[in-house]
């Protein structure tokens, strides 16, 4: 077998029932073994290994809840596009730690392309955006630009990849 990373080659390892299992646990993670071996095909037993065995093969980055931002306070949702000054390691490096550190940056992706990254970015109102942009990344001297777009209306949600 092929390693990638930590990961096992894909089509050697994920057969019809690894996938099945993956779609049931994107579905409810909170599913019991039982309830997922039955929906599955499996005996507990069989189907408890196989879950195992696509945890430790890094098939399965974690269990998590997903919360509704809105219901909780939080109901603004930005993409903001940024731009660097330079890519000199050092100013990487306090970008990197700034979006580390900031609990209301969800994602942070580099991008090819003109821009450099896209944030996906939570806040309780546009007040705070606006402090969280003009206190913290635009007080980074290695951002150059910031452009944003705010969410109007999410359409489709959803974290389960495809496994066809």
């Amino acid at each position: 077998m092929r390693y990638f990373g930590n990961i096992l080659a894909v089509k050697r390892i994920l057969d019809r029932l690894d996938r099945r299992i993956l779609e049931q646990l994107q579905a409810d993670a909170r599913i019991s073994n039982q309830e997922l071996a039955k929906r599955v095909g499996l005996s507990p037993a069989p189907c408890w290994r196989r879950l195992r065995r696509l945890e430790e093969a890094g098939f399965i980055a974690g269990y998590v809840t997903l919360l509704r931002a809105p219901a909780i306070g939080l109901p603004i949702l930005a993409y903001a596009v940024v731009s660097l000054e330079n890519h000199h390691p050092e100013s990487v490096r306090q970008f990197d730690q700034l979006i580390r550190e900031r609990p209301e940056v969800l994602e942070c992706h580099s991008m090819s392309g003109p821009n450099d990254y896209l944030l996906r970015i939570v806040a309780a109102s546009m007040e705070a955006y606006d402090q969280f942009l003009s206190t913290q990344l635009l007080q980074l001297a290695a951002v150059r630009s910031v452009n944003t777009s705010f969410v109007l209306r999410t359409k489709k949600f959803t974290t389960r990849l495809p496994l066809s």
